[in-house]
């Protein structure tokens, strides 16, 4: 079948790229025409394990090709036209559709055929049965719709495409959903078909739900703190409950993302704008916010003032396997220690395009941890994980502070190190002090 993605970045592109690699045409569209020249010569614009071979693949195949929008549309439609631009967080919380409509309203004046549009960018409930009223319904072809939400784990989006867990469809049009599905028939996964809203709110319950049990068990860390027990114990002897599950059962200092902290506060919206307070949503957000404080918090105790202490800041990425910097908790860490007066270095393995003001990143951990009396893990890259503390104990300086921001350090081994271990809901650090 010949499929258009329109957007190239993180869901449009993995849509696109595996698509191919099943054996359809795809044609990746983006308006960045400087984007679309770099993949056409094989440099992806995101970092994603496997993304460059797979690119190499599809396009060797003739089975991928991409476009810029400098023409127009018209030629670039195929049968099925999948919609993965951009729904950022605007200042009142809501979702930004601009990108989204601009989009509709382009594919409804330019297809001279019938095909059918799939919505795979993240939009609040009720916005695909609007776009069909107001904007696909006036085209001169026949447009189906259907809502395809995407669940994709960057650091593991192709894998997950593969290996999806679900494929949720919602369409009011029979024909069309059938279509869309065929599209995934070489993957193993349960088919939810629903209608159009519920798959649209099935993609911001799923965030909700998972950043719902992050913040949950970052209370309970926070609670262990004041009883002297030990979160690890604790959320391993919760996570063997079969009807919990032991994912996202990590304490550490909070979710960041392109998703989840977008999607929470636009379900809040949501759910204001229809009269309903979401309490227990709202109590998610706050102790997010919260949690990026903790070692500012237990660092500020240590050094009595940060002004002139040397900080290292190591991870930038809100996850570790992704350059995506996206409302990582660093950069709420960084400008808060330097407006501390603390000298503040800052690694990264990959993440290199993120504002740091008068921070000073560096090429390698080793500087960033030269002479700094104490060190925060921000992102739990294996890298990091696995330093040789003896010689991070042997170049920092008194009283040569390791905050585990992510409970993903061997305390035992940074202890015996002769090095200060601090984490989250592990050793009381935080006592007295929430």
């Amino acid at each position: 079948m010949n499929i258009t993605v329109i957007g190239t970045g993180y869901v449009g592109l993995i849509q696109g790229l595996c698509l191919a690699d099943v054996g359809h045409n795809v044609t990746c569209v983006d308006i960045d025409e400087m984007k679309i020249e770099r993949l056409r010569q094989g440099v992806s614009p995101i970092y994603e394990p496997g993304i460059d071979e797979l690119i190499r693949k599809t396009t060797a195949s003739g089975r991928l090709r991409f476009a810029d929008t400098a023409d127009g549309l018209r030629s670039l439609l195929g049968d099925v036209v999948f919609v993965a631009v951009g729904t950022p967080m605007a200042a009142t919380g809501a979702a930004d559709l601009s990108y989204v409509r601009t989009v509709i309203e382009q594919i409804a004046e330019s297809a001279d055929h019938d095909l059918i549009v799939v919505m795979k960018s993240t939009v609040p409930p009720g916005t695909g049965r609007s776009l069909v009223r107001r904007l696909l319904s006036s085209a001169s072809v026949k447009i189906g719709y259907v809502s395809n939400p995407e669940f994709l784990r960057e650091g593991r989006a192709i894998e997950d495409w593969y290996k999806a867990d679900r494929i949720v469809l919602g369409s009011d049009d029979a024909d069309a959903l059938r279509t869309v599905a065929g599209l995934y028939k070489s993957i193993e996964a349960p088919l939810v078909a629903t209608d159009v809203a519920s798959a649209e709110t099935i993609k911001y319950a799923s965030n909700a739900f998972l950043a719902t049990k992050i913040s949950f068990i970052n209370e309970m860390a926070n609670v262990s703190d004041c009883v002297g027990a030990n979160i690890d114990d604790v959320s391993r002897g919760v996570g063997l409950d079969s009807r919990i599950g032991p994912q996202f059962l990590r304490a550490g200092i909070g979710y960041g993302g392109s998703c989840f902290p977008k999607d929470v506060r636009a379900l809040d919206f949501i759910s204001a704008i229809h009269g309903y307070h979401f309490e227990l949503l709202k109590a998610v957000i706050e102790v997010n916010s919260r949690q990026r404080l903790l070692p500012l918090i237990a660092l500020s105790r240590e050094f009595g003032t940060l002004a002139d202490r040397t900080v290292a800041v190591l991870g930038l990425s809100f996850k570790p396997e992704t350059d995506d910097v996206r409302d990582s908790p660093a950069l709420d860490i960084i400008p808060i220690l330097l407006e501390e007066g603390a000298e503040v270095r800052v690694y990264d393995p990959l993440a290199v395009r993120a504002p740091l003001g008068r921070a000073v990143r560096t090429e390698d951990v080793w500087t960033a941890l030269d002479g700094a009396g104490a060190a925060v893990v921000v992102t739990e890259w294996s890298e990091l994980i696995g330093l040789d503390w003896a010689r991070v104990a042997g170049m920092m300086s008194e009283p040569k502070v390791i905050y585990d921001g992510r409970n993903a350090l061997d305390a035992d081994a940074v202890r015996a190190a002769g090095l200060k271990y601090m984490a989250v809901g592990r050793d009381g650090v935080h006592r007295d002090r929430l």
